[in-house]
């Protein structure tokens, strides 16, 4: 009887591209707009450094001047500052025993494939919650006081006396818009835990609308709402809904030199043999406007999941209305 082997069904140069498509398609946060393949992130995750300076020039700032006879104008200068973003190089292997359903399907390697895929989208998503929690996050610099870098993109009712004022409303809704002043119309979508949207629906403040192609999808506020129970929700019971525009967070594949996605390898003294597919990733998944500082960054490698969440790595350097996310910590009824 002929045995199929992984081996026999996956072809590496292949089988890495149709994971990567997969994966975003399968990541709910990638579908819901938030985080944008970009082909220049792609060339960035690309190169040997392991962080990327990004220069941009910044907005021209001051007030104009009356023209007056015999007195000249006094010249302006165009200031410059740059983003910085990192590579993320993250690996899994599996052995043949966890994919024997999969050799079993009428097409293995599109099985194998969707399961390595589902596997790096929700790992995606960790990382985005992650890199999320570490850019609106807070520390103490040595000697120095508490501070929160993103803290003008952090609405908290959780703060406020009554045990009412505390749970989302929509009117908390829209103060979180309005810490974005008149560039509120930028923020098209939520993301929020589903024990938040189950408490907003159970109050009817959840629409369902289609688009043109009678595809069905919720808004709240007008806005679309994305369901992931990968938003914080603490032991006190204090929920993360995260409110931004299209393309927030920038995502780039990437294939630096000696880089290999895909490796197939067999053991063939155990048992019968066993095989493994091994899978790496080296991507960037940045907000765009927030520079990684690298403060704390044990290896020379890349950050680990843990240091993403520590907000000493992170520092805003765009405007703070070209910053497309805001956080709205809240309790629900």
């Amino acid at each position: 009887m002929a045995i199929t082997k992984i081996a026999d069904v996956i072809v590496p140069e292949l089988f890495n591209p149709y994971v990567i498509n997969r994966t975003m398609e399968l990541c709910a946060l990638a579908q819901s707009g938030i985080i944008v393949n970009n082909p220049e992130f792609d060339k960035l995750a690309s190169e040997a450094a392991r962080t990327h300076n990004m220069p941009f020039f910044e907005d021209l700032a001051g007030d104009s001047e009356p023209v007056l006879e015999d007195v000249e104008m006094t010249p302006a200068k165009i200031g410059s500052n740059k983003d910085v973003s990192t590579t993320l190089f993250r690996q899994k292997m599996w052995a043949s025993t966890n994919l024997a359903a999969a050799l079993a399907g009428s097409d293995p390697m599109k099985a194998i494939g969707d399961l390595v895929a589902g596997f790096w989208a929700r790992d995606m998503q960790k990382e985005l919650i992650a890199l999320l929690a570490g850019v609106f996050g807070m520390y103490t610099p040595e000697g120095g006081t508490e501070t929160t870098p993103m803290k003008d993109h952090i609405l908290d009712i959780t703060k406020q006396s009554s045990a009412a004022a505390k749970i989302i409303s929509a009117s908390a809704f829209i103060d979180a818009c309005q810490l974005m002043g008149d560039a509120q119309k930028l923020l098209t979508d939520v993301a929020m835990h589903s024990a938040t949207k189950a408490y907003l629906k159970k109050n009817n403040l959840i629409a369902t609308e289609r688009d043109s192609t009678n595809v069905e999808f919720d808004t709240y506020q007008g806005r679309r709402v994305t369901v992931d129970d990968g938003c914080p929700v603490d032991k006190d019971g204090v929920y993360t809904t995260y409110l931004f525009s299209q393309g927030a967070i920038a995502l780039g594949n990437g294939s630096p030199v000696g880089h290999v996605a895909t490796e197939l390898d067999r053991e063939k003294k155990v048992g019968g043999g066993v095989d493994y597919l091994i899978n790496r990733k080296a991507y960037i998944l940045h907000m765009r406007g927030v520079a990684y500082t690298g403060k704390v960054r044990e290896n020379v490698e890349t950050p680990t999941r843990e240091e993403l969440k520590l907000a000493e790595n992170w520092n805003p350097v765009y405007e703070p209305k070209q910053l497309r996310v805001v956080v709205m910590k809240h309790k629900i009824g």
